[in-house]
């Protein structure tokens, strides 16, 4: 069995080509329960993550610590287990923190291939913990970014990052004005652990696209309501989405959207089922919870090269 380790996952799995792998497996037909969540202490929750294909059998043991980031530890840890349905074997255990990050840009990154307008190229990163980078990196692999903006409630986490990126080449600056740089930007991505609204719907302007990707509890919300009512909504996965997305479930409560008014999701995109974008002063909305598909899509590629 192998054993992968972050770096060499890295390194056999590029953003642009993670984001195929991602476009294909959600073009074939991959089996994936909705995930088994279990809050296992006040801090603490395990995700088990199952998926199967005609070859592969993957499994995603996630721990998430909301404690951590106190002690400048990742809250999120994870690991990956590969196993051949040929013979029932496992293959591969690989870091899954890693394969997590990677393939959580990369589905926003393919999300954005359909839904953002094709010269957006100014991007509103909000959240600057272990994703924000991943993020930046993956819509890059696919489109021009040629103004990152960085916001974070913690300014001096932004500071790091924007140095980060500028030694990468990026063009980055860290905002205070969250409402300016929300009128500013093509595409704004959203990564956090927020339970309160940080994007405004009043803040939007037409045409952009809005990428929410950290609330992944009913409990959890990174927009206002206004936000959701104002844009075409797609996700992952409607199941994921009708369970356990914050950002959709509250904006419904408060009678502000409906599930059935869910556009669509990503296998309807990459299958040419569902339209994505209609114009250019259209708002769209990417919400993500995460799905075992684009774990297994992801795993397979890094095994293939590995």
């Amino acid at each position: 069995m192998k054993i992968i380790s972050a770096a060499e996952l890295a390194e056999a799995a590029p953003y642009r080509d993670i984001v195929e792998a991602l476009r294909q497996g959600f073009r074939e037909d991959i089996t994936t329960p909705v995930r088994h969540q279990h809050q296992t202490s006040d801090v603490a929750i395990l995700l088990l993550m199952p998926a199967w294909s005609k070859d592969f059998t993957g499994l995603k043991t996630v721990v998430f610590k909301s404690d951590n980031a106190a002690l400048g530890l990742p809250t999120i840890t994870a690991s990956y287990l590969l196993i051949d349905n040929r013979t029932g074997a496992p293959v591969a255990m690989m870091d899954g923190t890693e394969l997590t990050r990677r393939r959580t840009a990369a589905a926003s990154a393919l999300a954005a291939d359909y839904l953002a307008r094709k010269d957006a190229t100014r991007m509103l990163m909000v959240g600057t913990g272990a994703l924000g980078a991943h993020f930046v990196r993956a819509h890059a692999s696919l489109r021009p970014i040629r103004e990152v903006h960085l916001y974070n409630r913690t300014p001096d986490k932004a500071k790091g990052l924007a140095t980060e990126l500028a030694k990468e080449g990026y063009e980055v600056s860290v905002v205070y004005d969250l409402e300016k740089a929300m009128g500013e930007a093509d595409i704004i991505s959203c990564a956090t652990t927020s339970t309160t609204p940080i994007l405004r719907g009043a803040w939007l302007r037409p045409g952009t696209h809005v990428d929410l990707a950290g609330a992944f509890k009913p409990g959890m919300r990174e927009t206002d309501g206004d936000v959701i009512a104002k844009a075409r909504v797609y996700v992952d996965t409607r199941e994921g989405a009708e369970a356990e997305a914050g950002d959709l479930i509250q904006a419904e409560k408060e009678g502000k959207f409906r599930m059935e008014d869910i556009a669509g999701d990503l296998s309807g995109l990459c299958r040419g089922k569902t339209g994505g974008r209609r114009n250019s002063e259209e708002i769209t909305l990417f919400k993500s919870c995460g799905t075992a598909i684009e774990d297994l899509a992801a795993a397979t590629l890094v095994y293939s090269r590995s």
